[in-house]
């Protein structure tokens, strides 16, 4: 009966409980974050209606442009921020695998849990969304200067209107910002895996690359057989 069964069974089987949970939650918030990049994606791709705004002289070219890459910047920080959610999730993931898997594990199931990834690199589905609101970001742009910053060249400085740079002081700003928040969340995820590197386990024959983002791990540590 439960109450005849050893306390120290009754925690053990409790932890067991809870890090099964733990691990479906994981699974869980790493889809939720990929979705959401997704609909950021959407967003960015119907912000293309502002520009039928500029056709009917409701806002001017140099304001929908600048609207325009505010939001594929807002576009690429939410695939950043998915990325480190994945990749930090991904560790805990592993960790929990470890109290449970054990070293011939690494063959016969996969061999993933083994190591973390070493760097906050992002995933390639996260990395296309980034290319894709780069490019349409970069194309408007292109738009942009070749209606009315080119034609400026050869006309007279009076004719100078600060509001043909807003887009490019928007791109300048929102470039700097990616660059920060990505270095950011590089160390972030490098903290967390210093502070909680989980179990170690010995790796000796098993070869990390690309498929699981470079790692490098020790070739000797601590089994988990046994």
């Amino acid at each position: 009966m439960a109450e005849n069964r050893d306390p120290q069974e009754l925690i053990e089987s409790d932890r067991k409980a809870f890090l099964l949970r733990m691990y479906d939650q994981m699974f869980a918030d790493i889809n939720r974050n990929i979705m959401v990049v997704w609909q950021s994606v959407g967003v960015v791709v119907g912000a293309v209606a502002v520009f039928a705004l500029v056709e009917k002289g409701v806002v001017t070219l140099d304001l929908a442009s600048a609207v325009f890459v505010v939001l594929v910047g807002w576009s690429i920080a939410h695939s950043q921020e998915a990325g480190y959610w994945y990749n930090r999730n991904l560790a805990i993931i592993s960790n929990i695998e470890r109290q449970f898997l054990r070293q011939s594990d690494l063959r016969e199931i996969h061999y993933y849990f083994g190591a973390h990834r070493p760097k906050n690199k992002m995933l390639d589905q996260l990395r296309l969304q980034v290319v894709m609101a780069s490019v349409v970001g970069l194309l408007f742009l292109m738009y942009h200067f070749g209606i009315r910053v080119a034609p400026g060249f050869s006309a007279p400085i009076s004719n100078f209107e600060w509001q043909r740079a807003l887009p490019y002081v928007a791109a300048v700003s929102i470039a700097a910002g990616l660059g920060w928040n990505q270095s950011r969340l590089g160390q972030k995820y490098a903290e967390f895996l210093a502070n909680s590197p989980g179990i170690e386990i010995e790796t000796a024959g098993i070869r990390y690359g690309i498929g699981h983002g470079g790692a490098q791990p020790s070739k000797k540590g601590r089994s988990i057989s046994g």
